[in-house]
């Protein structure tokens, strides 16, 4: 039996690597949950799935769990950061699902590599952010980084028996969001509530609105550059609403392959957990019959820059990625406290990446040094804008 750890288990993510581990008790089991305020969400899911550790963020979220877990609770419950990477690196685990929102994801993912552990990546934020040491110490440990968002899951899949030299390119498809047929014009009045109404994917807030920007399409773009080793000039987008087409590579003879299923993350979590196996499921199949026309188009820059930011950070590299996803990460949060217009995301990325003197091959040091600057100078930006 593999046990799983998983990071963020509250979350989207974390729920449905849950319900796929539910749905294979002879393949898996919990070793360890982390997750950030949900108590009562957490406690039920140490009834259920019995892990031997759990953390929180605090101690006020740990004091919390215990009252309702009650005193026949044989849980370790840990809490803050110290208790958050040691249950990442906790040594019963096989194997570590990495889904916390954000660059918070980072530390305790490298906490679990550092500990040996294979990851099952759903946080993008951590190869975003520091794709260079992550990398580094992925070889460095031996340790599998398998991909759980669905485009880097198909891409993984379609890259399977292929040589490297053979691989001309790889297309990641995007929904194009809520916003895909809404005028340029429009977007500055967009709501929070419209933009959290993804028309496809379940999923939480911040990559929600990620995708509504496009911006979650141009983080991915940076992760595939480190996940598969290409330059970013080797990775387009395109826009594919119906969703059924995760993925494609373009081989040097022209051909392509693709990857396709229906629109739900516990297909790539039990591709990532299962890995090298498959594993049967009860999630109806594509019925490419009753799909529909499958629609590709060209991303539109203009109407949603931050694609175009995260391609230029990429093209930057070094820290310019960090400085960029922290400045990202602060603006999204000011538009889900409705402190700013949609419109105002990418102005207040541009300005914080125009601001930022690149480091080259940098340390985690300094990737953390530069994701707390950045996001002061994100809130400094944040200061001068007005909604309306």
């Amino acid at each position: 039996m593999k046990k799983i750890t998983i990071l963020g288990s509250t979350g989207s993510i974390g729920q449905s690597a849950l319900d796929v581990i539910a749905g294979h008790p002879e393949k898996f089991g919990v070793a360890a949950l982390v997750a950030g305020r949900n108590v009562r969400l957490l406690a039920r899911q140490i009834t259920t799935f019995r892990p031997s550790v759990v953390a929180v963020r605090s101690k006020k979220e740990a004091d919390g769990l215990l009252r309702l877990l009650g005193t026949k609770n044989r849980v370790s419950v840990l809490y803050d950061e110290s208790g958050v990477l040691e249950a990442a690196a906790y040594d019963g685990a096989d194997m570590v699902v990495s889904a916390i929102s954000g660059a918070a994801g980072l530390r305790p993912t490298l906490a679990a590599m550092d500990a040996g552990k294979n990851i099952a990546l759903a946080n993008k934020e951590t190869l975003v952010a520091a794709g260079p040491v992550v990398m580094k110490k992925a070889r460095q440990k031996k340790i599998a980084l398998l991909p759980v968002d669905s485009e880097h899951s198909a891409i993984f899949q379609c890259l399977a028996g292929q040589k490297k030299e053979n691989l001309k390119r790889i297309i990641l498809t995007a929904s194009g969001g809520p916003f895909l047929n809404v005028s340029r014009a429009e977007l500055k009045n967009v709501t929070p509530a419209q933009a959290l109404r993804h028309p496809r994917w379940k999923m939480g807030p911040k990559i929600t609105i990620d995708s509504a920007s496009l911006m979650n399409k141009g983080l991915e773009v940076i992760e595939a550059q480190w996940l598969f080793g290409l330059d970013v000039d080797r990775i387009d987008v395109l826009i594919h609403p119906q969703s059924a087409v995760h993925s494609l590579i373009e081989l040097v003879d022209g051909s392509m392959l693709a990857q396709l299923g229906i629109a739900d993350m516990r297909i790539p979590i039990a591709c990532a957990l299962s890995y090298p196996d498959r594993m049967e499921n009860s999630l109806p199949g594509l019925d490419l019959a009753q799909a529909g026309p499958l629609d590709f188009a060209h991303p539109n820059l203009k109407k949603f820059p931050c694609l175009r930011l995260a391609y230029e950070a990429a093209r930057l590299g070094g820290t310019a990625p960090a400085a960029l996803n922290a400045a990202n990460e602060e603006a999204v949060g000011a538009f889900l406290e409705n402190k700013i217009c949609f419109t105002d995301l990418p102005k207040v990325i541009e300005k914080v990446l125009n601001r930022h003197a690149v480091k080259p091959n940098p340390s985690l040091e300094d990737i953390l040094r530069v994701d707390g600057q950045s996001r002061a100078q994100a809130q400094s930006v944040l200061r001068t804008l007005k909604k309306g």
